[in-house]
């Protein structure tokens, strides 16, 4: 099957990821998936959290957030409302606890590495690129804290990467952009490590149930794909020391 942009159904979008982003940041990349873009940054402070304070452990904690024309409709700021929606809550926690999953808290040390992703223009899968880029930018900084001897080595048990998978009429398909999304029978997103591992599988039937055989398939698709997407992170990171 082709799809509306001419890809196969286990094809991802075209994919780059920009390195050393910002200037500011100890990790910063710009990721690309398709026409979806997120920034991601990660900040190193000198203070775990509070309930690890004493624990020689650290925390890494993710913050994400849509620039008002990041949509095809303007976006009203979290800040002009004065909270946080649901969904950008449920992001947050999904960001944070993917990457805690693949760090060793204890080698990190009692500091806070803080995740920032903020997509500046939104085509589907805002929340699986946070976390593909957000790892990319969390071993860069951890790059700069072993350069600075805050740490002896790079805390990283493996690598992590993030991808949607869903039926699209009667067909499984990957990575999906919005005009596919928004038409989904099934959405599901999918975490995984570099050992095929799951860490977090989010998957709804948005217009009937799905069958056992059909979920299969999307797990497959999604291993594929997340295969494929460790592979560009190792590319741009190279050796981890």
């Amino acid at each position: 099957m082709k799809r509306f942009d001419d890809r196969d159904f286990d094809q991802l979008r075209a994919v780059k990821i920009t390195n050393h982003y910002l200037m500011h940041a100890e990790g910063s990349v710009l990721i690309e998936m398709g026409n979806t873009k997120v920034i991601c940054t990660a900040s190193v402070e000198e203070k775990t959290a509070q309930h690890l304070k004493g624990t020689g452990k650290g925390w890494i904690t993710a913050e994400y957030g849509m620039l008002p024309r990041s949509t095809g409709n303007r976006k009203t700021r979290d800040s002009s409302r004065g909270k946080v929606d649901g969904r950008t809550m449920e992001i947050q926690r999904l960001i944070g606890r993917a990457l805690r999953s693949v760090v060793d808290m204890d080698r990190l040390g009692e500091r806070t590495i803080w995740i920032d992703c903020d997509v500046i223009q939104a085509d589907g899968g805002t929340r699986t690129a946070s976390i593909t880029g957000a790892f990319v930018a969390m071993v860069e900084a951890m790059k700069w804290m072993k350069e600075k001897k805050l740490i002896d080595a790079i805390p990283v048990k493996t690598f992590v990467s993030a991808v949607s998978v869903g039926i699209v009429g009667d067909e499984t398909v990957l990575d999906l952009p919005y005009a596919e999304d928004s038409n989904a029978k099934v959405d599901m997103n999918v975490v995984m490590t570099d050992q095929g591992e799951y860490i977090e599988v989010q998957g709804t039937g948005e217009d009937s149930p799905f069958q056992p055989q059909q979920l299969q398939q999307m797990l497959e698709l999604a291993a594929k794909g997340c295969r494929e997407l460790i592979a560009v992170q190792k590319e741009v990171l190279g050796d981890l020391g």
